[in-house]
């Protein structure tokens, strides 16, 4: 006990250093659960949203006459699963859906953990159907019966047919590239939050080394003593994590409460509930995370050594970069991609200090002021002695950057894309029994639409590429569009031939996506084999655009180019009706069908609801970077306030050389603030960098396509502003020390004159 008593004695007379200890192990707990926690909700949320405007199955009567309470009831007493979905126009505009909750209770899949149609509803769009009915009062509403998906392979009754139904574009491989660009930054956020236990830890163990160095002397052992500092961090970490993890999902609670009750109703389930979840992942990791950072120079010596300041060490470092770099540009494998940013990192947090010391040092010896002198000479002690936050704070900006970058070019990518897709006001399928061209006729001779040319038909089906050799052919899909007309013609292409848009509607050519472009290396101008029906035909290809919500390969092509075999998988119009109203439309195509219902869809409704469901979660990514940055800023000032109190004597020197307290705090300032800006300034290359691997490295390997590289100066400004916050937010607390009278601390490295 006494030996314990001594070890620990340091925190009776410093109880600011484990005050500082154990804020930043609950803070960094706190973000690093939070983050995970949001992350894990993200990407549930974006799954849940991909179900939700996948395609599923839905009953429809096989003489066309619109659905009924009474087939409800007839379709349910003959042991099928179905549910009611009643689109309806709101007061509001746009429009509600209204769901029966009970109904949606034979949804639940036994086998599976999820149960996305069970619960309560509550939130727009999503309303009870008594109140849809109450909304639909006189107008026309769209009842469609959903059908499960086990019991979409089975018979239905005799005057029922099976039709596909969706109430959006499928997202396809959007939202997985979001999400593991979202892994790859939560890494990130571990190894900041790393960072920041470790250099308020080892300023601690920096101010007890003299007692450990007595210890010794008494005759204790330096492994007995690393055995009691390996137990004492353990305990500190078990107490700060578990309310670390706590207010963690509290404040994941707090920042997903709004996307919660946007999604509420949509997925009949609260996800942001707070609740459950498991701690055993978070509580294992940050205990991990917090031991290595702590420890690690017990359990590697040699960490120690190569992060020492010598030449060797240096030019160590710039070959891991050049490596990582290099790496980074090259390898086609997305492990190997991964490895080459870490080792970019790593080289260049380890190189940011060194870089700033070197800089400071070489400025101070060309700077005939003195003051500037003696001010370039501290900010190179402080870039060594404050070397991890900083880092941290390098890190936190890089990372901000590259989200900031990501998030908006998806934003921009996935409006872009939703708007090319939901082009056309409304989109109405043909039914199965009718003929497409009686339509197609019908809507050339109308004299609106035949002025603007805002419509379209759109066969879907399937093609087979041939393969070489001995390998099978690559099915791919098919869509057909004619007549091709502005709907379309403003498509962002990502390589065209002359004139592609016209020789598409000329029937001269096919244009594919960029997913087959890369993975079947098609070329524009080149001859693609393709198998339609039972014929073989050669078109030359005459454009290659971008299509982020399709993983699988697909061409597009004219319908008078398809053989009389082909069988179309699904066939629809596309009309953005201008003057004319689309119950006019509607009508028409009735009664060219002979049909009592058509299948419509508004496709501003759809836009707005898919825009808002991923805005949603565009946000939680942003408060997700920021928490982070605002983590590492507040580290920073925790170690200036410990770090600056040590050497207040040196900086009341300033008064006592001749200078006014003004004029010492106005040095402070500017030695704080050059500081951060220097920091600063090394993040926006490893930010720009990062961005780069994100957009045109990761997804091109993990997802076959690219995103658009966009860098937002203004942001940039946005960093410096803050950086300068942080730097007159040091300076205040510096300013503070030099109005509180201290001694010169009396030790053998302050009397040798050492690192001051």
């Amino acid at each position: 006990m006494t030996l314990l008593a001594a070890l620990f004695s340091h925190y009776r007379r410093h109880p600011l250093q484990l005050l500082a200890l154990a804020a930043m192990i609950v803070l960094a707990t706190m973000l690093w659960t939070g983050v995970h926690h949001l992350t894990s909700q993200a990407r549930a949320s974006l799954d849940q949203s991909e179900s939700a405007v996948a395609e599923r199955q839905q009953i429809a009567r096989q003489d066309g006459k619109p659905l009924t309470v009474d087939d409800f009831v007839e379709l349910r007493r003959a042991g099928l699963c179905v549910m009611p979905w009643w689109e309806v126009p709101s007061p509001q505009g746009g429009r509600v859906v209204g769901i029966d909750p009970l109904a949606a209770g034979c949804f639940e899949s036994p086998d599976s953990e999820e149960a996305p149609w069970q619960g309560e509803l509550d939130g727009r769009p999503f309303v009870d159907i008594s109140e849809a009915a109450e909304l639909a009062g006189k107008n026309e509403g769209g009842l469609s019966l959903l059908i499960s998906d086990p019991h979409s392979d089975g018979a239905v009754p005799d005057g029922y047919r099976l039709a596909p139904f969706r109430v959006g574009p499928d997202t396809g491989e959007l939202g997985d590239s979001f999400l593991l660009n979202l892994d790859a930054l939560g890494v990130l956020v571990l190894l900041i939050t790393a960072l920041l236990v470790r250099s308020v830890y080892l300023l601690g163990m920096a101010q007890r080394r003299d007692s450990f160095a007595l210890l010794h002397r008494f005759g204790v052992p330096q492994a007995r003593i690393n055995r009691l500092l390996v137990v004492e961090i353990l305990l500190l970490a078990l107490l700060c994590i578990v309310p670390g993890i706590w207010l963690g999902r509290w404040l994941a609670t707090g920042l997903g409460s709004g996307f919660g009750r946007a999604l509420e109703g949509l997925f009949d389930q609260p996800l942001y509930a707070g609740q459950g979840g498991n701690w055993l992942v978070p509580l294992a990791t940050m205990l991990a995370v917090v031991l290595v950072a702590c420890l690690a120079d017990f359990l590697r010596p040699w960490a120690r050594a190569f992060a020492g300041s010598s030449r060797r060490s240096g030019v160590l470092v710039v070959l891991v970069l050049i490596a990582g770099l290099a790496l980074s540009a090259w390898v086609t494998d997305l492990l190997w991609l991964f490895i080459a940013v870490a080792l970019v990192f790593v080289a260049a947090g380890i190189l940011a200090p060194r870089l700033i010391a070197w800089l400071a040092d070489w400025r101070s010896g060309h700077d005939r002021n003195l003051q500037a002198r003696w001010r370039h000479r501290e900010v190179s002690v402080l870039a060594r002695r404050l070397a991890l936050p900083l880092v941290a704070l390098q890190f936190a900006m890089a990372m901000v950057l590259a989200v900031q970058a990501l998030v908006t070019t998806f934003e921009t990518t996935f409006d872009r894309w939703l708007a090319q897709r939901l082009e056309a006001d409304y989109y109405i399928e043909v039914p199965e029994s009718a003929d497409a061209t009686l339509a197609v006729d019908w809507l050339a001779e109308q004299p609106e639409l035949a002025a603007s040319g805002l419509w379209h038909r759109v066969i879907r089906g399937h093609a087979t590429l041939p393969g070489n050799g001995d390998e099978a052919g690559t099915e791919v899909d098919v869509f057909a569009i004619g007549p091709v007309g502005p709907l379309v013609t403003d498509w962002q292409l990502l390589e065209s031939a002359s004139r592609p848009w016209q020789r598409l509607q000329q029937g001269q050519g096919v244009m594919v996506n960029e997913q087959l472009a890369r993975r079947q290396n098609v070329q524009v101008g080149q001859s693609l084999e393709v198998t339609l029906g039972s014929g073989s035909f050669e078109f030359p290809v005459l454009a290659t655009y971008p299509d982020y919500g399709r993983p699988a390969g697909e061409i597009l092509i004219h319908p008078s180019v398809l053989p009389e075999d082909f069988a179309p998988g699904f066939q629809s119009l596309s009309v953005s009706p201008g003057n004319l109203d689309i119950e006019e439309v509607t009508g028409g195509l009735k009664r060219v069908w002979q049909v009592d219902e058509l299948t419509v869809r508004d496709n501003r409704a759809i836009e707005e609801l898919a825009t808002a469901i991923f805005d949603q979660t565009f946000l939680l990514t942003r408060a997700m970077t920021t928490l982070t940055l605002i983590l590492a800023a507040i580290a920073l000032l925790m170690m200036g306030w410990v770090f600056f109190s040590t050497r207040a004597w040196y900086f009341r020197l300033l008064v006592v050389w001749g200078l006014s307290v003004r004029q010492a705090s106005a040095q402070l300032i500017r030695l704080s603030v050059s500081l951060t800006a220097a920091i600063t300034l090394l993040a926006l290359p490893l930010g720009i960098w990062l961005t780069w691997v994100l957009v045109h490295r990761i997804n091109p390997i993990a997802f076959g396509w690219s995103l658009p590289m966009a860098v937002y100066p203004r942001f940039w400004l946005e960093l410096g502003v803050l950086s300068l916050l942080i730097g007159l937010s040091i300076g205040l607390l510096m300013m503070r020390q030099l109005k509180s009278p201290t001694v010169a601390p009396v030790n053998a490295n302050a009397l040798a004159g050492g690192d001051r």
